[in-house]
């Protein structure tokens, strides 16, 4: 029979745990594909997990063909690295043609519009709030969810886009510990007019033991700026009573603007993460279960990938289930295989290098820093890794997201 003949399967029934970007693309990736799909959140609602934000290209092409609003999303952005004293370590290049489809490199906004617009395109009834997960159970014909008010349910197949705490996770591959970076961040936002701010740029900076960097955002028809400051901690040790104040003192002695950025934003628009990752997993898929996001591939804001990567799962995990029959136990596994084996490559070296960049700029020897900043200073080697090689990656993702 056929390729123009073949009957089309039935809808499958598709289950995704978790409610954030990795679970709402997921969605709406599994229903293009023709699937029937509830997403069980164990909240609420579906909360933002912080407030500022970075997507690159690839991300937002892969929104824009899950049929997510993304005109006038964010602020298209140039991007360098500088010392403290303003000299230019990076100039981020740009592939001309992906520029000028895209306005620039990634952009600047605040998570809440993302889960706005993402929450606009997902049909009504798919997501059900306030569902706790307790347990998993799969066998060859179906995977059972079981909830805390002792109701189950029944699914095909089961994308786990719960977290850095997965318990989709655990239930498949068991618990490891996470992986500590021992740093923290402090960030914000502001919409007030700052000298020094220059329309679509961002810039990361750093000084022996600090990174303070800004960014252009634009924000439901506002333009403002997003900033950061990020050292090293104990991550057990309790956060500082006054975010803001903590992120002034780490500012102190950086260029403009950015202590005219932090001095300018509201205190409850500063917020505080501690960076944690795990280390990549050999397998992501099981019988008929996957993982999606943070589940699969946690990382830290080192990389500003982390949504990006859980938005382009979300695309990838629908596009391997067009066209399939879920009752079909090996057609699942062949698929689900289909769609982590060329995103594992991809996201372990997004997670590797964040956590390489974050030893390498904030846990070296205190004797070493003046010989890594005279390497970074005067020789092109931050350049080729960090500003060079840029291109033919988002290039690389852009031509693997096609309708």
């Amino acid at each position: 029979m056929s390729s123009a003949t073949r009957p089309t399967p039935p809808p499958g029934r598709v289950a995704v745990l978790g409610a954030g970007p990795a679970g709402m693309t997921t969605a709406l990736g599994a229903i293009k594909a023709g699937h029937d799909v509830t997403v069980y959140e164990r909240y609420r609602e579906a909360r933002p997990a912080g407030n500022i934000l970075n997507l690159w290209p690839p991300p937002l092409k892969a929104l824009g063909l899950l049929g997510v609003d993304i005109e006038d999303l964010g602020a298209p952005t140039d991007s360098q690295f500088r010392n403290i004293r303003g000299k230019v370590r990076v100039d981020v290049k740009q592939d001309p043609d992906v520029r000028a489809a895209f306005g620039g490199g990634f952009i600047g906004l605040l998570r809440p519009e993302l889960y706005e617009r993402l929450l606009l395109a997902v049909p009504s009834g798919v997501i059900r709030f306030s569902q706790q997960v307790d347990r998993i159970e799969q066998d060859e014909r179906a995977v059972t969810l079981h909830f805390s008010d002792g109701s189950s349910a029944e699914h095909d197949v089961l994308v786990g886009a719960d977290g850095i705490d997965s318990l989709v996770r655990r239930t498949l591959w068991g618990d490891a510990p996470k992986r500590e970076h021992r740093l923290h961040v402090f960030g914000g936002f502001t919409f007030d007019e700052v000298d020094g701010t220059t329309p679509n740029m961002c810039v990361l900076s750093h000084n022996r033991t600090v990174q303070g960097s800004w960014t252009s955002i634009r924000h439901k028809g506002r333009d403002g700026n997003q900033w950061w400051v990020l050292t090293a901690t104990d991550p057990d040790a309790p956060a500082p009573p006054d975010l803001k104040a903590a992120a002034t003192r780490l500012a102190t002695g950086f260029p403009a603007p950015l202590p005219g950025l932090i001095a300018a934003t509201e205190p409850r628009d500063v917020q505080r993460w501690v960076l944690r990752d795990r280390k990549p997993l050999k397998q992501w898929s099981k019988g008929r279960i996957t993982l999606a996001g943070d589940a699969a591939h946690p990382t830290s804001p080192y990389a500003a990938y982390g949504a990006g990567m859980s938005i382009e799962d979300g695309y990838f995990i629908g596009r391997a289930l067009r066209g399939l029959d879920l009752t079909d136990l090996s057609a699942v596994r062949t698929a689900l295989q289909s769609y982590e084996d060329p995103r594992k490559p991809h996201t372990a070296y997004q997670v590797q290098q964040a956590w390489m960049l974050g030893k390498v700029f904030h846990h070296l020897p205190a004797p070493l820093r003046p010989v890594r900043d005279l390497i970074f200073d005067h020789t092109p080697f931050l350049q080729k890794v960090a500003g060079d090689t840029n291109p033919k990656t988002i290039n690389r993702q852009l031509a693997l997201i096609v309708d």
